[in-house]
């Protein structure tokens, strides 16, 4: 319809403003509270945040662009099967929080990968700091630059300049507020993303007269298939790839991965930083319906002429741009306010991870070869870091504007590397016997067999039967033209060669669901981790319990039950909390004494 708008002054508004607002939060926390004199105060936040803008903050990093435009175009095309990753991340929040919180928190950690060297050895700490870095610089500049690509098509919005606003504005108040800023940048940020999904979700209700239409178009389309239970892992979504592939995809994510860990580490106290996963359970749970609603909507509105069939929008992640411009075309500032809900998206995951990759660069690569240095300086340092890490992330924009279908890529790139680092994580935190070689070989032999599927199906996409989109028509479209595609996904068909050029291993082998990656990446680590280790004398090493998750760290959720024999065993195995700052042992009292025959020749014992 020529009636189609295009962007008005009134979005460009209201898109400013939220940019405006988000550097006006991170020059106010540069200042109030005598600005950040310590790389503590700059990467921590003092360790004095507390639970609500902390659960806000993770649910806002956690949403980037690519759920705003990715999950309803998914629910789109492929149904709603999308909703069951909500039990998905209940599986993810209990994970993080009784297996991998407890042992952080009490280790008073700022970087997740300081733990490899205390539990294992300064090299595997390398490793993951590396492995981290480039996963997080490749990821976020998919963030910055995909919603900016799929709003540029439809709206007409500066691409380049879209690109560079939304990065120096990060960068900017990640340099100047650290941490606190970045937390209160996304809780304002999540407010500006449930507001834009709610105009359209309330928009769509009207032009559809009620809910219940776009419910009924949902069911009768065949986008309501939330129950399948084929166990086959070669398909992309059912139940079973989403709870088993998902949680492990999610929880590498959300349990070992620097962005995630350093917020709820930064609670002040451990109860504050358990409540802040579980209220933030509450709000993935509300933005994933809103996702899924908009889903829907989209596929009630457009049931009888596809807009990406009919060849109006080049790629899925268009269509709830092409949307909002065609229900809200006469709001004006509205659809303005949809695109800075994506843009929200793109700067609460950017924000975290240039302060994430700022902290890993600064605990991991310059403290410990660089020991002089003044709390000041450090300070200094972090601040140079974040900008210099905001420059990274742009240029890696440009890079990922030569990458191809983007929901899955990112995905992708945090399955293959995200997994391999869960397992080494796991082997740490559960196996009081793996050591530093077992967990070397686990942690290599995971990443080469994960990288060679992920390759691989990159290389060759699964066939249609295998990640079965559901049928979109064209037929009430009033174009002229003879030939019409009933069947969707012209990507694949041009993707996919002929079949006698796809080797057989690309039928089973690389069909694997994507969420499985993760899985894989994980379990195999943590096989040829165990066998490794217990090949190489790890049951003769003692690993110390501080490093291991205990029973008293599980019992410990109960202690209001006031029972005197849990207080007596917390007090005994518990460090005080207030530590030294580098987390290391307090000198003056440690436990030299005792332990010096256990870890003579352990590089991981004493660490002083």
């Amino acid at each position: 319809s020529n009636s189609m708008g295009r962007f008005t002054v009134w979005d460009y508004v209201v898109f400013a403003a939220m940019l405006l607002i988000s550097a006006a939060i991170g020059v106010y926390y540069a200042f109030v509270g005598g600005g950040q004199k310590t790389s503590k105060d700059f990467l921590m936040g003092g360790r004095s945040m507390t639970a609500v803008p902390v659960a806000l903050s993770l649910t806002a990093s956690f949403m980037s662009a690519v759920t705003v435009l990715g999950t309803p175009a998914e629910v789109y095309t492929y149904g709603a099967m999308f909703c069951i990753f909500a039990i998905t991340y209940a599986l993810v929040v209990l994970s993080s929080a009784e297996i991998f919180l407890p042992v952080f928190y009490k280790l008073g950690i700022t970087s997740t990968y300081e733990y490899l060297e205390l539990r294992f050895n300064k090299y595997l700490r390398l490793c993951g700091t590396v492995l981290f870095i480039i996963q997080t610089t490749l990821y976020t500049g998919i963030v910055i630059y995909a919603p900016a690509l799929a709003l540029n098509q439809v709206t007409g919005f500066d691409l380049w300049g879209a690109v560079v606003a939304t990065g120096v504005v990060c960068t900017f108040y990640c340099t100047l507020g650290g941490l606190k800023a970045v937390v209160w940048t996304d809780v304002f940020q999540v407010g500006i993303m449930v507001a834009g999904f709610s105009a359209v979700i309330i928009r769509a209700v009207v032009v559809q007269e009620g809910i219940g239409r776009i419910v009924n178009d949902s069911y009768y389309g065949g986008r309501l298939n939330f129950w399948d239970f084929d166990p086959n892992p070669l398909r992309r979504h059912t139940f079973w790839t989403i709870v088993i592939g998902g949680t492990f995809t999610w929880t590498g994510i959300y349990g070992v991965n620097q962005s995630q860990v350093q917020r709820y580490i930064a609670c002040k106290s451990r109860f504050h930083a358990k409540m802040s996963l579980y209220l933030n359970l509450v709000g993935l749970w509300a933005i994933l319906s809103c996702a899924v609603l908009c889903g829907l909507a989209l596929y009630s509105i457009y049931k009888d002429c596809d807009p990406w069939t009919a060849k109006k929008v080049s790629a899925t992640d268009q269509l709830m741009p092409y949307l909002v411009l065609d229900i809200l075309h006469d709001f004006p500032g509205v659809p303005g306010l949809f695109v800075a809900s994506a843009y929200s998206g793109t700067l609460s995951t950017a924000s975290s991870s240039i302060n994430a990759l700022a902290a890993v660069t600064v605990e991991d690569l310059v403290k410990p070869y660089f020991k002089t240095l003044s709390e000041k300086n450090l300070s200094r340092i972090s601040m140079g870091m974040s900008l210099f890490y905001g420059g990274v992330c742009i240029a890696m924009a440009a890079l990922a504007s030569l990458m191809g279908a983007l929901l899955q890529a990112a995905l992708s790139i945090f399955g293959m590397i995200g997994g391999p680092l869960l397992g080494l994580f796991s082997l740490g935190i559960l196996c009081s016997f793996a050591n530093g070689i077992g967990a070397f070989v686990g942690l290599v032999s995971g990443f080469i067999i994960s990288l060679w599927v992920g390759i691989g199906s990159q290389i060759y996409p699964p066939l249609p039967e295998r990640t079965r989109p559901l049928d979109l028509s064209i037929a009430g479209c009033n174009i002229s033209s003879g030939h019409l595609m009933t069947t969707a996904n012209p990507l694949t068909t041009v993707l996919n060669r002929p079949t006698a050029a796809r080797p057989a291993l690309a039928d089973n082998w690389y069909s694997l669901s994507y969420l499985y990656f993760s899985t894989l990446g994980t379990l195999i680590t943590v096989a040829v981790g165990i066998t490794v280790s217990l090949l190489t004398g790890g049951l003769k090493q003692k690993a110390d319990s501080k490093f291991l998750l205990t029973k008293e760290d599980f019992l410990s959720n109960f202690s209001w039950f006031q029972s005197e024999t849990v207080k007596k065993v917390e007090v005994l195995h518990r460090q005080p909390f207030p530590m030294a700052p580098e987390g290391t042992d307090n000198p003056a009292f440690s436990h030299i004494e005792m332990d010096v025959a256990s870890t003579k020749n352990k590089a991981n014992g004493l660490h002083i």
